[in-house]
């Protein structure tokens, strides 16, 4: 089938993976999609951006029509580190394809999903030229890291750009083993809290003359991970709660320390909120501690709200799609760690389709081609099937 494309999204893919782009670095990836979209009359803006103690980001937005409404696709191009590349059976950035087969650092998560979609729309323009709105792409080189000067300051840049998105496709992984079993249509939110007990160093010995953190700690982390939060929704699991760390720093046997210090994450449904999460641990700290709850400190760190765009317009248009092609009916869910999608729920109804990603950040990550061939269709389905709805509801 590739051979029928303007653009062969397995090549495409191949040039990709082999950019060495571990986060931060770019790697020469976006070098390859400008050179891919420009020919196709996309006008393309490379977007770095930088923050203190963070390091700097190339990114890159592209985009086809001046009308509306604005199909994007966002995605990013950087990758985790290969870890012991002697582990590797290939070249990690070689892009070498096996046994059909792709292989590589990226190739599940996410770089064959970038080149489906612009092959996907190389044709798309193909068949129909140039739509009666926008297809944009939103690509990032910082999902896999910090995630401070990618997607979040890109959505900024265009709306002060007068930019504006009406439906957004990320083609993250989505499936654990077949493609089209899952469509993404929200997150769970995620928190990491650092909780430090303050005590009275002493003497093992002479317990009454000082006032052992560690116990307390214990007996706070106990009350924590015993009552669920929830017992999760129609789209969501349960919350959860899994502590990473209990550090007392002590390497004394006989000695009380003076503070004992835990990290746990909290995965969390659209029943909570962080300001709600916050309120419930210290309701908890003070339970268990009562009076002596103002020796606690507790420092919570945001990675990202949960969200929950409800099913509709676009998890249809995209579960149609893939049932088209796969002749699978995808489930609606929002498992899985954190996304960029995070960010652009603030703009646009947001939903994540891409690859099987059960060995995304492993040794000798992969990929089928023949996924990647059915997903630049499925793709495809969906740009000519968005603008056709769009253009009939405008008759």
């Amino acid at each position: 089938m590739t051979d029928q494309l303007p653009l062969d999204p397995i090549a495409l893919s191949q040039a990709l993976i082999r950019c060495p782009s571990v986060t931060p670095v770019e790697g020469g990836t976006l070098d390859v999609l400008v050179g891919a979209l420009e020919p196709l009359g996309f006008t393309c803006h490379r977007l770095k951006f930088s923050a203190e103690d963070t390091p700097d980001i190339e990114n890159l937005y592209a985009r086809i029509g001046n009308g509306e409404p604005n199909f994007c696709f966002a995605g990013h191009v950087d990758v985790v580190p290969v870890g012991s590349g002697a582990a590797w059976t290939v070249d990690p950035f070689g892009g070498e394809i096996k046994q059909d087969r792709l292989f590589g650092r990226g190739a599940a998560d996410m770089k064959s999903a970038v080149a489906a979609f612009v092959a996907a729309a190389a044709a798309y323009l193909e068949k129909n030229g140039p739509p009666a709105g926008s297809i944009s792409l939103l690509i990032t080189g910082d999902e896999e890291g910090p995630a401070v000067n990618g997607t979040k300051k890109m959505l900024e840049w265009a709306a002060e750009q007068g930019e504006v998105f009406d439906a957004c496709l990320v083609g993250e992984p989505t499936s654990p083993e077949t493609l089209g079993e899952m469509i993404k249509i929200g997150r769970r939110g995620s928190i990491i809290c650092r909780l430090t007990v303050t005590g009275i160093q002493g003497h093992t010995a002479y317990p009454h003359l000082a006032d052992n953190p560690v116990h307390k700690l214990i007996a706070v982390l106990n009350a924590l991970t015993t009552i669920p939060l929830d017992q999760g929704t129609q789209h969501f699991q349960p919350s959860s709660i899994a502590v990473t760390s209990v550090d007392v720093g002590n390497a004394a046997t006989n000695v009380t320390p003076e503070k004992a210090t835990a990290v746990f994450n909290v995965r969390y449904s659209d029943l909570h909120t962080s300001a709600s999460l916050r309120d419930w641990i210290e309701g908890h700290i003070r339970a268990v501690l009562g009076e002596n709850a103002t020796d606690v400190e507790l420092e919570i760190d945001l990675t990202g709200e949960s969200f929950l765009t409800p099913p509709g317009p676009l998890s249809d248009l995209i579960s149609g799609a893939v049932e088209t092609v796969t002749g699978r009916t995808p489930e609606l869910g929002t498992a899985g760690g954190t996304s960029d999608a995070r960010f652009i729920k603030d703009y646009c109804p947001v939903a994540e389709f891409g690859l099987v990603g059960r060995t995304m950040h492993k040794v000798d990550e992969f990929v089928d081609i023949a996924d990647i061939t059915a997903l630049t269709e499925i793709y495809r389905l969906v740009i000519e099937r968005y603008f056709a709805v769009s253009e009939a509801s405008s008759r």
